[in-house]
């Protein structure tokens, strides 16, 4: 019935193996006589150097040296104690740590927090290769000058962590820390085998520790499907019989899901019930275009199949090959280094100007819309779904219905739109600034680029990460290595070969509209009690607010901008509602 936060990994004999208990190996390899290593770190009882060193009373260096000494003295050999841990916990680790590291990656999956208490053996170097991605908080022993097992070191954890006692579990193979942390109130787990103690760590979370894949998690309750009917359809759609089980798991939209079947990862989306876009059935839609867009070059998903039959899901839903790589769900890139994020900024705009570049009829794509009038469609849809989540009067949403249809662009392009294109629907490289597919092609169609490009644009005058406005503002994008909003759209406009717009900041306007609208129903669904889910979680009043100004502000600026460009005759002649507000 316990609800866990967090779970603390201790570095020695849980990440690592320990020491003493894998220098067989070493010692052949070094013409040391078997045992030397455990002897030497283990003898004395409560003053053997293992304990010395954990308590902090041997400093690394001291350790090693002492190592050394002692085992010269059993062996009567020179002992490379140096290449010791080197040698030995570089072998092993292949064995211990992925295990372990992956059962981080799956509870860091499942919204819970993770620790590291470090203790290195080795002075100035760390003997743990993992990101620091995989720990939330990384606590050095030596660092913080407070030793194992005392209790200090752990509730300093805890509470960088903000987690209670209770809230917690650790992993230690050390039974003396592990009975300090018990008399904190954290729940403890013995490490002698990995296996076994993942599995006693797996029944006290509830979820499997085992096969993650990046951006997934377990399949959240109530969500299961029926996993018989499924590996039948696919052994006969795919002509496979695989030995082993499928497995699934769940992506963060909560209609897809990964399944493991064979050696292949596939995604699987499922048809949302009813449907929340404007076009009715999306994965028949989706499936369309995805083919379309294979066809004619676009990186996206390979398609499959698609499954109509009612029977095998309760639902139709659409199969698509997994593309690994990378999702970088921050707009500061902080896993590139900042010499290179253009390159990656650029890399996005032209991905988005290949797609703007597709002639929808070549690609069979004539049938997603109408040409000509994609913005004051768009414009009444989101009016329209405006009203339906109003909880209060926002003075610059009614200001902005009102001056929006007043300055529709008096030509529009047409072309494929993506309507939701942003950093995080975007497969990358892991290495290379090279887009490997476009993900999120839920709510395409036929209209206007522009307002791809001012929708992907608008994160620049966000916030940095708060809530529901996650963007670019008050950043120092030079420092970052990002382009400006300006430079970005120039990009794109170089890539597509045309000139940048004059009423860019309609565009920004319509754009910044369309997402407040957007966080105005994330907030009335959050007073409704719905559980939040993708970038516009944890969305307040104020953030349809803070937008609806930043809309009304692009829109005095496109004022200003028609009004400076009118001859004086016409300003006489204009009609006055023109100029509102």
């Amino acid at each position: 019935g316990v609800s866990y936060k967090a779970v603390v990994f201790e570095e020695s004999g849980v990440l690592l193996p320990a020491p003493h208990r894998t220098a067989s190996d070493w010692e052949a390899r070094s013409c040391v006589p078997a045992g030397t290593a455990q002897r030497a770190a283990l003898s004395g009882g409560e003053s053997s150097l293992s304990l010395q060193y954990s308590r902090g009373e041997l400093t690394a260096v001291e350790f090693l040296q002492e190592l050394g000494q002692q085992c010269f003295e059993i062996a009567n050999v020179r002992v490379p104690v140096h290449s010791f841990l080197w040698d030995l916990i570089r072998e092993e680790m292949r064995k211990q740590l992925p295990t372990m590291a992956e059962a981080a990656q799956c509870i860091r999956a499942e919204g819970l927090q993770t620790a590291l208490l470090s203790h290195s053996l080795c002075p100035g170097q760390r003997l743990l290769p993992l990101e620091q991605q995989h720990f939330d908080v990384v606590v050095e022993s030596h660092q913080e000058g407070v030793p194992r097992p005392d209790p200090g070191i752990y509730k300093l954890c805890l509470e960088l962590l903000g987690v209670q006692p209770q809230e917690s579990i650790l992993l230690d193979s050390s039974s003396q820390n592990l009975e300090v942390a018990a008399q904190l109130g954290m729940k403890t787990v013995k490490v002698d085998d990995p296996a076994a103690a993942l599995k006693e760590l797996e029944a006290h979370l509830g979820f499997p520790l085992q096969g993650f894949v990046p951006y997934t998690r377990s399949v959240r309750p109530g969500m299961e499907i029926p996993k018989d009917h499924l590996q039948k359809y696919l052994e006969d759609v795919l002509g496979a019989h695989p030995t082993a089980p499928l497995e699934l798991r769940q992506f963060e939209s909560t209609r897809s899901y990964l399944v493991k079947f064979g050696g292949r990862l596939l995604v699987l989306k499922k048809e949302e019930e009813p449907p929340s876009g404007p076009s009715g059935p999306s994965v028949s839609r989706e499936y369309r275009v995805l083919k379309a867009l294979a066809e004619a070059g676009v990186p996206v998903p390979p398609v499959l199949a698609l499954c109509e039959d009612r029977s095998i899901l309760g639902c139709p839903f659409l199969l698509l090959e997994h593309r690994a790589g990378h999702i970088h769900h921050s707009l500061c890139l902080p896993a590139v280094p900042p010499r290179l994020r253009r390159a990656w900024y650029g890399a996005m705009a032209n991905v988005l100007a290949r797609i703007h570049s597709l002639e929808p009829g070549a690609a069979e794509l004539q049938q997603l819309g109408e040409h000509g009038n994609y913005i004051q469609q768009q414009f009444e849809t989101w009016t329209k779904q405006y009203r339906a989540v109003e909880t209060h009067t926002i003075p610059a949403m009614e200001r902005l219905i009102q001056w929006l249809p007043l300055h529709f662009p008096e030509s529009q392009k047409t072309t494929l739109v993506h309507g939701d294109f942003r950093m995080d629907h975007l497969v990358f490289h892991p290495d290379r600034p090279e887009v490997l597919a476009v993900l999120g092609w839920k709510f395409a169609t036929l209209g206007d680029p522009l307002c791809d490009v001012a929708n992907n644009c608008v994160s620049f005058f966000l916030p940095a990460p708060s809530g529901a406005r996650r963007g670019l503002r008050n950043c120092d994008l030079g420092q970052l290595g990002i382009p400006t909003a300006e430079e970005y759209s120039q990009m794109y406009c170089g890539h597509r070969g045309v000139e940048h717009p004059e009423n860019w900041n309609f565009y920004l306007a319509f754009a910044s509209f369309r997402r407040a609208v957007m966080l105005q129903g994330r907030h009335r669904g959050s007073l409704a009690g719905e559980e939040p889910a993708g970038q516009l979680s944890d969305s307040s009043p104020k953030d349809a607010e803070f937008v609806a100004d930043l809309a009304w502000d692009f829109a005095v600026k496109e004022g200003f901008r028609v009004f400076e460009s009118l001859p004086p005759t016409k300003l006489l002649l204009r009609h006055s509602s023109t100029w509102a507000g």
